[in-house]
C-alpha cells in the first residue's frame, strides 16, 4: 500500500507548488539553485520535502519583494550552507542600498526646492553678443556661462561628467544649449553651490530628465516615496519569515541529533 506523503510528514513538489501558486518545475529549480535545501528521496526516487523546505520557500518568496531575486537567492544559499553571518551581511547590504536610495530621494527633493527658489528669484542679466542659437530658448556656452556667473570651462567639465548634454550647431560645431539644458545647468549650479559632488549630481539630473522636468518629477517623487516604503515593509516581512526558517533549521538539526544518539 502506497502511503500519502503528506500524512507521513512529507510533502511532494506539487504540495509546495500549489501552496504558493508555483509550478512544480519552479520548486525543483529552486532546490537545484540551492534556494531550498536538498530533498531526500523515496525508494522510488521521488523528492520528499518536509516542513523545513516549506519554511525555506516561504522565506525566499517573502525576501523577493524587498531584496530582489539575486540577493534573496544569495541569502537563502548562504543560510542553507550554514553561513548565517554571510546571509546577514547580504541583508545588511540591501538595507544600506535602501538607505542610500532614501538619501538620493531627499537630495532630489532638496535640489528641486533650491532650483525652484533660484529660478523664481533669477533676473535676466546682460547676455554677451553671440551667434544666434537655433530653437526657442536656445543659447551658446558663452551666454549661458555668463548668465550663471561661471566660466565656459566649468560647463565643459560638467559635460564631461555627464551633467550636461548640449547639442551641436551643424554649421559651426558650437555647443547649443536648449531650454532643458539651461534648466539642467541651473540645477547643477545650485547643487554645486550646496556642496554636492559631480558624481552625485549626475543621477539627480537623470531623474529630472526622465520625468520631463521638475514639475512632472513631483508625481514621480511621490511614487518613489511609495516604492521605498513598500520595499522597507517588504524587508520586515522577509526578515520575519527568514527568522522562522532559521528557527525551523535549528529544530530540524536538534531532531537529527536526537535520532543519531
Amino acid at each position: 500500500m502506497v502511503r500519502n506523503l503528506q500524512t507521513a510528514g512529507r510533502l511532494r513538489p506539487i504540495d509546495l507548488a500549489r501552496a504558493h501558486g508555483l509550478s512544480t518545475q519552479a520548486v525543483r529549480n529552486y532546490e537545484e539553485a540551492g534556494i531550498l535545501p536538498a530533498a531526500a528521496r523515496t525508494p522510488h526516487g521521488y523528492r520528499a520535502y518536509t516542513a523545513l523546505h516549506a519554511a525555506a520557500l516561504r522565506a525566499f518568496l517573502a525576501l523577493l519583494p524587498g531584496h530582489g531575486h539575486r540577493a534573496a537567492a544569495s541569502v537563502m544559499r548562504a543560510v542553507n550552507e550554514d553561513a548565517v553571518d554571510e546571509a546577514l551581511r547580504l541583508i545588511d547590504e540591501s538595507h544600506a542600498q535602501l538607505l542610500d536610495d532614501r538619501r538620493t530621494l531627499r537630495a532630489v527633493e532638496d535640489a528641486l526646492r533650491d532650483l525652484e527658489a533660484a529660478m523664481a528669484a533669477a533676473e535676466p542679466g546682460p547676455v554677451p553678443e553671440s551667434p544666434p542659437a537655433s530653437g526657442p530658448g536656445s543659447t551658446f556656452i558663452g551666454p549661458l556661462a555668463a548668465g550663471l556667473g561661471l566660466r565656459p570651462a566649468t560647463l565643459r567639465t560638467w559635460e564631461r561628467a555627464g551633467l550636461l548634454r548640449p547639442g551641436r550647431d551643424p554649421r559651426t560645431g558650437y555647443r547649443v544649449y536648449d531650454e532643458a539644458d539651461v534648466r539642467d545647468a541651473r540645477l547643477a549650479h545650485q547643487l554645486r553651490r550646496g556642496g554636492y559632488p559631480l558624481e552625485r549630481i549626475a543621477p539627480l539630473l537623470a531623474q529630472v530628465r526622465a520625468a520631463g522636468g521638475p514639475d512632472p518629477l513631483q508625481a514621480a517623487l511621490r511614487d518613489w516615496h511609495g516604492r521605498l516604503s513598500a520595499r522597507g515593509r517588504a524587508m520586515l516581512t522577509g526578515a520575519a519569515e527568514l527568522e522562522e526558517y532559521l528557527r525551523e533549521r535549528g529544530r530540524h538539526g536538534r531532531q537529527r541529533e536526537g535520532l543519531s544518539t
